[in-house]
């Protein structure tokens, strides 16, 4: 059985810069387990890996999809696949990167096979939201509390996916968890890189002002635009994934005037706060993840260097 590594841990912890250190040194190639990066055009606010960063090692699973394009878990999984069983063929120990939960479970645990994505129900159901807001959340409570019970109420999208699921299978979305596709067939190194939350909350701070100083604003217009050229339509289509990224949804409704800037960077800031401590309680559900505090460093080599003690044990 092939060995895969996959580095994990919150948003803005320092995956990235570790992660080119140990291709470097294992000669491989990444995996990007990032549900925002597999989106076009949408470079600075989901911290993809720089081009220079990319051309010193190549990354897979990075701008594949336009984002007004929906792509789900279970087509990263096919899509992955070829890629490990090609990098196996060539002696490479594949390393994945990302703090997308559900994605490193599907690969080392499966996922369940759901019904398809029904959009017209999905934009029927998005549009009693609108109308009546928090009322999904209720009726799912009523349908599948166990499932409600695992979902934030301001998480629109998961909300949708389990009441599609309740609607169109007759069944709950928490009793389908259990009917399990296969993990992929490999032997998983799970290393995670953890900080103290304080500092982590502060690098989130700065790392969210820098996305702002490198012109995210003007990311966000332009891929506004670029949707809504697609749909030949004005407005968004706000039950676009892409658009519910975070930094994304907030600076557009700064653009729709219904946040000033200060207020839309205040809230991304606190939005990836709560997302990290969401990654946080997610990990903890992971079997045998090797943990490295890297608190106080901020140097990648000195984390490459204790990530290696993992990789060679």
């Amino acid at each position: 059985m092939g060995k895969v590594i996959i580095l994990l841990g919150p948003t803005g912890v320092g995956k990235t810069a570790v992660s080119i250190l140990i291709a470097r040194h294992l000669d491989t190639e990444v995996i990007s387990a990032d549900s925002m990066q597999i989106y076009k055009h949408m470079d600075i606010g989901t911290a993809k890996p720089s081009i220079e960063e990319q051309q010193v090692v190549k990354h897979h699973m990075i701008d594949i999809v336009e984002p007004w394009e929906h792509y789900s878990t279970g087509e990263y999984i096919k899509a992955v696949r070829p890629i490990l069983e090609n990098l196996q063929k060539d002696k490479k120990i594949p390393i994945i990167v990302g703090g997308t939960g559900l994605y490193i479970k599907a690969m080392t645990r499966g996922i369940f096979k759901g019904p398809s994505a029904d959009w017209d129900l999905r934009n029927k159901l998005l549009e009693i939201d609108k109308g009546l807001p928090g009322y999904l959340y209720e009726y799912l409570k009523s349908l599948d509390p166990v499932a409600a019970s695992k979902i934030m109420p301001a998480d629109t999208r998961r909300i949708i996916r389990a009441l599609e699921v309740c609607l169109k299978t007759n069944s709950v979305i928490s009793e389908m968890h259990q009917l399990l596709t296969q993990p992929l067939p490999y032997e998983f190194i799970k290393i995670g890189i953890t900080r103290d939350r304080k500092e982590l909350y502060r690098m989130i701070e700065q790392r969210v002002d820098k996305m702002i100083n490198a012109g995210l604003v003007d990311e966000v217009k332009n891929v506004i635009q670029m949707i809504k050229e697609h749909f030949s339509r004005s407005g968004l289509n706000s039950s676009l994934s892409s658009m519910q990224a975070i930094g994304y949804k907030e600076i557009a409704a700064h653009l729709d005037g219904e946040l000033s800037l200060d207020e839309a960077i205040t809230l991304i800031k606190k939005r990836s706060k709560n997302y990290a401590k969401r990654q946080f309680t997610w990990f903890k559900k992971e079997d045998d993840i090797k943990w490295i505090n890297a608190t106080g460093i901020q140097d990648p080599s000195e984390m490459f260097k204790k990530v290696l003690q993992f990789i060679h044990a």
